[in-house]
């Protein structure tokens, strides 16, 4: 394959009982994965995973480990089952899916990236006890008008407004307080949005309501030493191609408490040249993203066998 392919892996919210375990029956060195996550972290994470209920496997505790190693679990059979050249690859995740992305580059192994999921799980918990909000996603307004209406929010309420997620041109997640929130709800209709959703989320995530939960994880990250990348993986917070391990640091630090660029991140791989998306993960929230950002680029998401053998089928 000698097509520009960029990796994708999803972030908190794409959970559900029974991601990967398809996958994992069939197919050992993804049971692997399962197994030893399992045994590092001291509890059967992959039971949750598997069985659910769905309420324990949407805590903060869980749902971001869970999300992390059905992702490298599935990975494990992709890289098996499709020929990819790591010199035309790319990786990025959103939110959390960044730690994924890392981890298939190569900046840290399985044992690496749970500590430092768990920890991060822990940070963002912690921050949002302190700060508590929230998030809702505005769609049909551009990002001029959504910032606008953030900023006049902010002045109104004296409380924090931030847009946090650029996931499309018309799709952008706001991170408040309740009160911030519900007064932007009011004003964005006012401004002409098609729609306000409140996310169903426990904190502000990427704002500066995070800012401790940031400082924290550069404390965490202080001395651990990162291995070389062996492709570029796209970081959330400025959209940036990372090539040089010794960058990763800074970025998973200000990721905490910095917008998600996915939209630029999506116009970046394709000015790199990348024509194939595959979306490596459960559910397929990011290919949809992708479809909106950039109609001229094919995506495929693979999170089980029936979407397995479909991307195989063409890309072998």
């Amino acid at each position: 394959m000698n097509k520009k392919i960029a990796l994708l892996f999803p972030g908190q919210g794409s959970q559900y009982p029974g991601m990967g375990r398809e996958l994992a029956e069939k197919y050992p060195p993804v049971g692997n994965i399962f197994r030893e996550a399992d045994q590092r972290l001291g509890f059967e994470l992959s039971k949750i995973i598997f069985e659910g209920p769905e309420e324990t496997l949407r805590k903060t505790e869980y749902t971001q480990l869970a999300i992390f190693v059905t992702s490298l679990a599935i990975w494990e059979i992709v890289k098996q089952r499709i020929p990819l050249s790591e010199n035309n690859l790319y990786a990025a995740g959103h939110s959390l899916g960044e730690y994924s992305a890392l981890a298939v580059a190569g900046a840290f192994s399985l044992k690496d990236g749970l500590e430092l999921v768990r920890a991060r799980g822990e940070y963002i918990a912690r921050a949002s006890a302190k700060n508590p909000g929230g998030l809702t996603a505005i769609l049909g307004l551009e990002k001029e008008k959504v910032m606008e209406l953030c900023e006049k929010v902010k002045m109104e309420t004296g409380q924090t407004c931030e847009p946090v997620n650029f996931n499309t041109p018309k799709q952008i997640v706001v991170a408040g307080t309740e009160k911030s929130l519900a007064t932007l709800a009011v004003k964005a209709r006012e401004y002409g949005a098609r729609k306000t959703v409140r996310l169903n989320v426990s904190g502000p995530f990427h704002s500066s309501l995070m800012n401790m939960a940031s400082e924290l994880m550069a404390e965490k990250l202080k001395d651990f030493t990162f291995s070389p990348l062996k492709f570029p993986v796209i970081t959330n917070c400025d959209a940036g191609i990372v090539r040089d391990s010794a960058e990763v640091k800074e970025k998973l630090i200000q990721q905490i408490n910095h917008p998600v660029r996915w939209t630029e991140t999506i116009e970046i791989c394709g000015r790199e040249g990348v024509e194939i998306f595959l979306e490596i993960g459960p559910k397929n929230v990011l290919s949809g993203l992708v479809s909106q950002i950039d109609r001229t680029r094919t995506v495929y998401n693979i999170e089980n066998e029936k979407t397995l053998a479909a991307a195989i089928e063409v890309l072998t």
